[in-house]
């Protein structure tokens, strides 16, 4: 409807089945992480290169569908070989907390700032409360309006910490090497794989939701 009154229009792509299932007038697809689809933050040269990709799109006449991909991957995708992921104890869930919560202040400090704090909660209450959710319970917080709507927000936060504490110190790893390491390595990762199994069977139909939807990335569904 844009396109007909006159607008030409293009978008930037992260999924490339799902460009191709929607067929707008002209997408590039890049190969960013989902949620980054002009690349990674601090790199104004890189994201500059995909958003002319995209504009030269509007030069196109050969559509009305044209579906691109753009021709490289962002620096940051490539695995660093020096990196290395902190050394915690991957036991259970409560006592790898406690041994990263200093990984995660060294790299607050080192950044000067947190994504950490959607859950309305401190990482000292993180575990009771999903033993309270695996045990069948419907917990919530002061500031959130339902208990999917916390355990939702809680997942962030926890993925958040540890995405920043594998940043705390020497050189940082690729987006790749810190999912991996999450999902396939630490107690936080089985523990979400555990929540999103209860989430789906739970009779709570907000929780089904976003325990279908945002707790766990497809290709790390266990």
């Amino acid at each position: 409807m844009i396109e007909d009154r006159g607008f030409s229009t293009v978008a930037i792509a992260s999924v490339r089945a799902q460009a191709e299932k929607t067929r707008p007038p002209r997408a590039l697809w890049t190969s960013a992480m989902l949620g980054r689809p002009l690349g990674e933050p601090n790199d104004p040269a890189f994201q500059r290169q995909v958003l002319m990709a995209a504009l030269r799109l509007l030069e196109r006449a050969d559509g009305p569908v044209v579906l691109e991909d753009f021709e490289s991957d962002p620096p940051g995708a490539s695995d660093r070989p020096d990196w290395r992921a902190p050394n915690v104890p991957h036991d259970d869930f409560a006592t790898e907390l406690a041994a990263l919560m200093p990984v995660w202040e060294q790299a607050k400090a080192r950044f000067g700032r947190t994504s950490v704090g959607l859950g309305f909660q401190p990482p000292e209450r993180w575990a009771a409360f999903t033993d309270a959710f695996l045990a069948g319970g419907l917990p919530t917080v002061s500031g959130l309006d339902t208990a999917a709507l916390a355990l939702r927000f809680l997942c962030d936060d926890i993925k958040a910490l540890y995405g920043e504490a594998a940043q705390a110190v020497g050189p940082a790893p690729s987006a790749g090497q810190v999912d991996r390491w999450f999902w396939h390595e630490t107690a936080a990762g089985k523990l979400l794989n555990a929540l999103r199994l209860v989430a789906l069977a739970s009779e709570n139909n907000a929780l089904k939701t976003v325990g279908g939807r945002f707790f766990v990335p497809a290709i790390y569904v266990a």
